[in-house]
């Protein structure tokens, strides 16, 4: 008997898989895995409703702990894909190994996803899974199946089972993201309606201001106003409390892996918080060199990220730099609520790379250093010194003399 281990959450791709594995790649059995990293629990519940009505068993892992841990870890490099929080990709590369080691374990000759042939899903799984020696199979890729040919199968089959959101949208949620696609939100101008944000209010709803003060313990996330939360009950808190004041909206053109542009809609009001939190407590710890050189390894760290091979051999050799940064980013940081952003308004470390008397205009001498404002004035010459003596080259060059 031949057994695949599918991917499955319940929605249109994944139940109409669940048939063609059965009818057009001759496996005997199809075992359904769902893995938990923080979707609403009435997905569960469609999932194993859908799953009885299939005959289909299902195995239900939670992956939350080890989600959010890696979510927190993503902060320490700033993880941002042009612009947004990265979420999605995060999740995608634990989903995998959790449906890989089921299959393992359920003594499966082969795994299933229903990705399509045009997202970056489809590469974070296989990425995975062609590590080992289960044969990896994409019916809706190879099938070339649309979303209106899977309809009409779900619809002849009376699977039940609905497209996202009433049909019209494909939405993915996780504890650090959620993203909003498909249907007329594929039209670069169309204006998407209030409906499909769920997480968070429209901003200026909300007239109270709220600050928030971070603290962190070597890069990461540990205490909210003074209180002690761990990794899945702190995104929580702060999704519910940053979401209330409309933080964490994006509206964008992605770029995939594939080279096609996408229109995608995301809420992420806990990464918004955190990411700016964390980005101000670095602007006041590491040296102007440190923060140059680590923008460099944090955008080659969240690349890497988004392509989900967060176990490649250069992400090991970037997180080498990114946790000795990390050392000294522990502190505190105060972040303001309102009309839908957060922004940093203070920020504390015993750490700071900072002297309140050498920056401020009351001091005329730096104590203990020797250093005054004269001592500028030869730096101060010398500065464009040789810009000065190239463009006077010039002048003769041109003839402007």
């Amino acid at each position: 008997m031949e057994r695949v281990a599918l991917a499955f959450s319940g929605g249109l791709d994944t139940t109409v898989c669940v048939g063609l594995l059965e009818e057009e790649y001759g496996y005997d059995e199809v075992i359904g895995v769902t893995v938990d990293v923080g979707q609403p629990a009435e997905e569960f519940e469609e999932a194993e409703e859908t799953a009885e009505a299939l005959g289909v068993e299902t195995h239900v892992v939670d992956a939350r702990e080890e989600f959010a841990q890696l979510c927190l870890d993503s902060l320490k490099a700033n993880a941002t894909y042009q612009g947004y929080p990265l979420g999605t990709a995060l999740a995608r590369p634990v989903i995998a190994n959790a449906i890989l080691e089921t299959a393992i374990e359920e003594d499966c000759d082969a795994v299933a996803h229903g990705c399509t042939g045009k997202g970056n899903d489809q590469l974070r799984f296989e990425a995975i899974w062609r590590d080992s020696d289960l044969e990896v199979i994409a019916p809706v890729r190879e099938l070339e199946l649309t979303r209106e040919w899977e309809i009409e199968y779900a619809e002849e089959r009376g699977l039940p089972v609905e497209s996202g959101n009433e049909g019209d949208w494909s939405i993915d949620t996780n504890l650090w993201s959620r993203s909003v696609e498909g249907a007329n939100l594929e039209q670069p101008n169309y204006v998407p309606p209030e409906e499909i944000y769920d997480w968070t209010d429209a901003p200026g709803n909300k007239q109270e201001t709220d600050l928030v003060e971070i603290e962190f313990e070597q890069g990461e996330p540990v205490a909210v106003d003074g209180e002690a939360y761990g990794p899945v009950e702190l995104i929580e808190h702060l999704n519910e409390r940053a979401g209330a004041h409309g933080v964490g909206r994006t509206d964008m053109m992605e770029d995939r892996m594939l080279g096609l542009k996408v229109r995608e809609n995301y809420e992420h009001p806990a990464a918004t918080v955190l990411l700016n939190a964390h980005e101000a407590l670095e602007g006041l710890v590491l040296t102007q060199e440190e923060r140059e050189f680590k923008a460099q390894v944090d955008q080659q760290w969240a690349k890497k990220a988004y392509q989900g091979l967060i176990d490649a051999p250069l992400v090991g050799a970037l997180e080498g730099f990114i946790e000795e940064t990390q050392k000294r980013v522990t502190g505190v940081a105060t972040i303001k609520l309102e009309g839908g952003s957060a922004r940093p308004v203070g920020r504390e470390s015993e750490y700071a790379a900072y002297s309140e008397e050498a920056a401020s205009f009351n001091t005329e001498t730096v104590e203990g250093q020797g250093i005054t404002q004269k001592d500028a004035t030869g730096v101060a010459k010398y500065h464009g010194y040789q810009g000065r003596l190239a463009n006077a080259v010039t002048k003769s060059v041109d003839g402007d003399e």
